[in-house]
């Protein structure tokens, strides 16, 4: 039976085990949630405080070595860019071979000169020509043979002194012969001989053996190994010359396999050459490689390049920029408003008063003709320092400003 003591201690026990529960419930969700009031207490007390921007005062004669402007809106085109090289546009750069053995006898031009189709390039001294033309002038005078002989059939025919088989044998013999001239006239004029040519040959029965080998296009002398007294056979490199259409150039490109997808056939391109002081001439990619590289893991780009004045040189290394898409309006500053600092970020300098100027940092995109992208930290308007930012970082980092 409970004494009166314990009868009285069962409620504070009670209380007491109702205490115990409830705090071991808090410890529990503590640790499930990972909450520590002291913890976040302690960091509460160790959290920076929000750094201000820094700001540098100019005086005037500050002020009139720095450029200022309202921050504008331009369009950047989307672009993506590689580097490659010019080449001759080698659908049209032409190795001019003779079309028959022979020795050159005299050239006609020299690397670097300009011809037009049709005009000589040198002239080879050909023993197929000679052979050809021989049997030319021995056909026209069969010809002339046969013609003389049915001249004179048909008289004795008219008195009756022939008979009518001989007569006809005589007109066969006469279409004989001038079905062999005229294969041999075909014959000669393969080798490029005009019907006038042709003509002297047969009334002079004088025959030239000098084979003319003419340009087969306009363009510029590339290449010329033609020597006089240089025995040349068809086809055997090297070529005695090499004509090109220089009016176009090729631009090659490799772009990593990554990027290959952005590129494809049709797309108009930029092409910019350092050894001609960033000028920017315009293409578009006619070729895109079907396969990559195995060991570069690189595709092959053909861009087509317009060249009008023949200033782009095989080898050159160039910077190609190929459109992907429609372009971008964005806030956009010179380069020269734009300062690296020493941690990697960019920053600019904006002003309200033309007299204090604070540094803001800025995200960038991409640089196009002179100018940056400005996708973070700069709004339409704004004054900014367009020339001369690096002088206010520099007073920043010195002091020395006013």
């Amino acid at each position: 039976m409970p004494t009166p003591s314990n009868v009285a201690r069962q409620p504070f026990d009670a209380v007491l085990t109702l205490r115990a529960a409830a705090c071991a419930v808090c410890l529990l969700v503590t640790a499930c949630s990972g909450h520590d009031p002291s913890s976040e207490a302690g960091a509460a007390a160790q959290s920076p405080k929000p750094k201000p921007e820094a700001s540098v005062s100019l005086s005037e004669s500050q002020v009139r070595a720095i450029k200022i402007a309202s921050a504008g809106v331009r369009e950047f085109a989307d672009e993506e860019e590689t580097v490659g090289s010019i080449d001759f546009n080698q659908n049209t750069n032409v190795q001019v071979f003779t079309s028959y053995a022979g020795k050159i006898t005299r050239t006609y031009a020299d690397v670097g000169d300009y011809v037009r189709a049709g005009k000589p390039l040198f002239t080879i001294e050909s023993p197929d020509l000679m052979n050809a033309e021989q049997a030319l002038v021995g056909a026209a005078a069969a010809f002339d043979a046969a013609d003389a002989a049915l001249k004179r059939a048909k008289v004795l025919l008219d008195n009756q002194g022939m008979a009518q088989k001989d007569f006809e044998a005589a007109e066969a013999a006469l279409r004989a012969a001038d079905a062999a001239y005229r294969a041999s006239r075909n014959e000669v004029r393969v080798f490029g001989k005009t019907d006038a040519e042709i003509d002297r040959v047969v009334q002079s029965r004088k025959i030239d053996t000098d084979l003319v080998v003419v340009s087969p296009l306009n363009g510029r002398v590339t290449a010329r190994n033609a020597q006089q007294g240089l025995l040349v056979q068809p086809g055997n490199a090297p070529a005695p010359f090499t004509v090109a259409d220089v009016s176009t150039k090729w631009m090659l490109a490799y772009v990593p396999e990554s990027d290959a997808h952005k590129f494809r056939v049709g797309q108009l391109v930029r092409v910019r050459l350092p050894a001609l002081a960033g000028r920017v001439f315009e293409g578009a990619i006619k070729v895109a490689g079907e396969s990559v590289d195995p060991t570069t893991h690189r595709k092959m780009l053909r861009a087509e390049v317009q060249d009008p004045k023949d200033e782009l040189l095989p080898g050159m290394l160039t910077s190609l920029r190929a459109r992907l898409g429609d372009p971008m309006a964005s806030i956009g500053i010179p380069m020269n408003g734009v300062v690296r600092e020493g941690d990697g970020t960019m920053v600019v300098w904006v002003t309200t008063d033309r007299h204090t100027f604070v540094q803001r940092s800025v995200s960038l995109g991409v640089d196009q003709d002179g100018f940056r992208q400005v996708l973070r930290g700069l709004q339409p308007g704004e004054q900014v320092v367009v020339d001369g930012a690096v002088l206010l970082s520099n007073l920043l980092k010195t002091g020395n400003a006013s």
